[in-house]
C-alpha cells in the first residue's frame, strides 16, 4: 500500500522505483531489513513500450509491466511504498533524513535510484518509442534492414550513426540547423562512412496507421522515410540528493561509486542509471542487487563481532532470529509450501 504522511523510520530507504532502485529494495527487504522506496512516478522505465533484452520477460510487456510486478512482489515481502518526491537531506550521527513533500524519512543506509533524464530535442518529433527512442542497445535491433535517422550535432550523433550500419545501409544523420559539434577527426570518419548528413530541420512528421513513425517532412519540401531513429542530445542527471549529501560527482554528472554501490558519503549507494554504466535493465537490476547485498552485510546483526561481544556477552535466545517481527511474520506467511 502507499503510505500518505508522517515520520517514517527504516532500515533502509531507496529513493526511485525503477528496476535499480526496485532491485536494491527486493534484496534488503528478503534479507530482514525493514525497506521503503519513496518514488515520485515516471521514469525511463515507466515509458519502455515493450521490454527488450531482459531474459524471461516476454517483449510485448511494457516498462510499467515490469515496474508493477515488481512493486507486487516487493510488498508481498514487506516492503513499504512512498508515492513522494524527496526535496532535501540531512546526514548525522542518528542516519539519514530525507524530507518529501508529503513525508518525512530517516533510514540508516539510503539508496539513490534517481537516474536521468533524457534531452528532448524540440519538436516536432515522432512519437517516443514509436519512432523515436534514445536507447541503442536497446532497440537498435528493431530497426534491422530499415531507413533510420539518428538527430544531433555533436560526436556520439556521429558515433551511433556509424553503429547504425551495423544493421540496415540507410542511415541518415539530422542535424537540424543546429551548429555541428564534431572535430575534424570526425568529420573524416563520417565522410568516409555511407551515412547521408541533412541539415535542414523538421517541419512535420507523418505516422503510419499503427501509430509508428512512417516519414519525417523537411523545411526545404523534402520527405523521408524512416522506421525509427534515435536523438542524441544527452542526459540531464538527477543527482541533487547525492550532491546535498557530499557524495563524489563525475564531471558528466554521473555519481562515482565503487562495486558495490557505495558512494564516497558512509552508508549512502547510488544504481542504476544515475551511475556510470550501461543505461540497460539487467545492469541496473544486477547493481541494485549487489548494493542490497553489501547493505546487508553492513546492517545485520549477527554474526556479532568480537568487540560487541566482548562488551554485550554472549548472544541471548531470545535475541534471535533478528529479522524485525512484521518482516518475520510476512515471511512464514509467504513461506507456506504445498498447505
Amino acid at each position: 500500500m502507499d503510505e500518505t504522511s508522517g515520520h517514517n523510520e527504516y532500515d533502509v530507504i531507496v529513493v526511485g522505483g525503477g528496476p535499480a532502485g526496485q532491485s536494491a529494495a527486493l534484496y534488503t527487504t528478503r534479507l530482514g531489513h525493514r525497506t521503503a522506496i519513496v518514488d515520485v512516478g515516471g521514469g525511463r522505465a515507466a515509458m519502455i513500450q515493450e521490454v527488450h533484452n531482459l531474459i524471461g520477460v516476454p517483449e510485448d510487456d511494457s516498462g510499467m509491466d515490469l515496474l508493477q510486478v515488481g512493486r507486487d512482489q516487493l510488498e508481498n515481502y514487506g516492503c513499504d511504498f512512498y508515492r513522494d518526491r524527496v526535496t532535501s537531506c540531512s546526514r548525522d550521527d542518528d542516519g539519514i533524513t530525507l524530507v518529501g513533500n508529503s513525508n518525512e524519512y530517516t533510514a540508516e543506509a539510503v539508496v539513490l535510484a534517481t537516474g536521468f533524464n533524457d534531452v528532448r530535442p524540440d519538436p516536432p518529433l515522432p512519437r517516443t518509442g514509436r519512432g523515436l527512442h534514445y536507447c541503442l542497445h536497446c532497440d537498435a535491433h528493431m530497426f534491422v534492414d530499415e531507413p533510420v535517422y539518428v538527430m544531433g550535432h555533436g560526436e556520439s550523433a556521429v558515433h551511433v550513426a556509424g553503429i547504425m550500419l551495423n544493421f540496415t545501409d540507410e542511415v541518415d544523420l539530422l542535424t537540424r540547423g543546429n551548429d555541428l559539434e564534431w572535430s575534424d577527426e570526425t568529420a573524416e570518419t563520417l565522410d568516409a562512412h555511407p551515412i547521408d548528413v541533412i541539415h535542414e530541420d523538421i517541419s512535420g512528421v507523418q505516422n503510419g496507421e499503427d501509430g509508428w513513425l512512417k516519414a519525417l517532412e523537411f523545411e526545404d519540401g523534402e520527405i523521408r522515410e524512416y522506421k525509427g531513429g534515435f536523438a542524441m542530445y544527452g542526459a540531464e542527471y538527477n543527482n541533487g540528493l547525492a550532491r546535498e549529501l557530499g557524495c563524489e560527482i563525475n564531471g558528466d554528472g554521473t555519481v562515482e561509486v565503487d562495486d558495490h554501490g557505495r558512494t564516497s558519503v558512509e552508508n549512502v549507494y547510488a544504481v542504476g542509471d544515475l551511475t556510470p554504466s550501461h543505461n540497460q535493465l539487467p545492469v541496473a537490476l544486477g547493481a541494485g542487487a549487489k548494493a542490497g547485498i553489501d547493505i546487508h552485510f553492513s546492517l545485520r546483526d549477527f554474526p556479532r563481532d568480537p568487540d560487541v561481544l566482548d562488551s554485550q556477552g554472549p548472544v541471548r535466545d531470545e535475541e534471535v532470529p533478528g529479522i524485525p517481527d512484521q518482516l518475520l511474520e510476512q515471511a512464514v506467511d509467504f513461506h507456506t509450501y504445498g498447505e
